[in-house]
């Protein structure tokens, strides 16, 4: 007696496993305010200038060692505002995906407020709420800005949270470095 041993799987299966190896890649991105927006939030009707910097390679090395932050720092997305703040856009990674932010910075180098522009991550969305990001606001260069220091934890965002503070922090020591000087 011969049996055929050959095994032929049904098209649900089929797509079942191959919808199931496709769920992992899926990416969330919600942008929460275009840069335009993110500067009227934080500056209203302020006119803000774009001013491009080039940064030294002293600056960048100090601006890595004081937040750990490895990503490339674009420093052509900096702009003044009329009063001598400042509004800068950077991006740092949540747990594997960009987070782009902006951090208004007031004539005095300190924070004046952070905005989410995009976030990209499916966990960890909580780092856009105003409460937590209202920890940042006065903080300068010369702040800790460590996460569970001065600024708390979100339980579920732990990556986000601390890749934010740290990329703030650069900003801010650009902002000392960088900016403060040129006026």
């Amino acid at each position: 007696m011969k049996t055929n041993m050959n095994w032929v799987p049904y098209a649900s299966t089929v797509a079942l496993a191959f919808g199931a190896t496709l769920a992992p890649m899926t990416v969330h991105s919600k942008i929460y305010v275009s840069i335009e927006q993110a500067q009227q939030l934080i500056f209203g009707a302020e006119h803000l200038t774009l001013q491009p910097i080039v940064l030294t390679r002293e600056t960048q090395e100090k601006m890595r060692q004081a937040s750990s932050v490895a990503h490339p720092f674009q420093s052509g997305r900096i702009w003044r505002t009329s009063t001598g703040g400042w509004f800068i856009v950077d991006e740092v990674i949540g747990k594997h995906e960009m987070i782009t932010y902006a951090v208004g910075v007031n004539p005095d180098g300190s924070v004046r407020q952070i905005e989410i522009l995009e976030y990209k991550e499916t966990y960890g969305y909580e780092v856009a709420e105003p409460a937590w990001r209202n920890q940042f606001v006065g903080k300068t260069a010369d702040s800790t800005l460590k996460l569970n220091q001065d600024i708390e934890n979100i339980s579920g965002a732990t990556l986000s949270a601390k890749h934010l503070t740290d990329g703030v922090k650069r900003v801010m020591v650009m902002v000392d470095l960088a900016l403060k000087a040129s006026d």
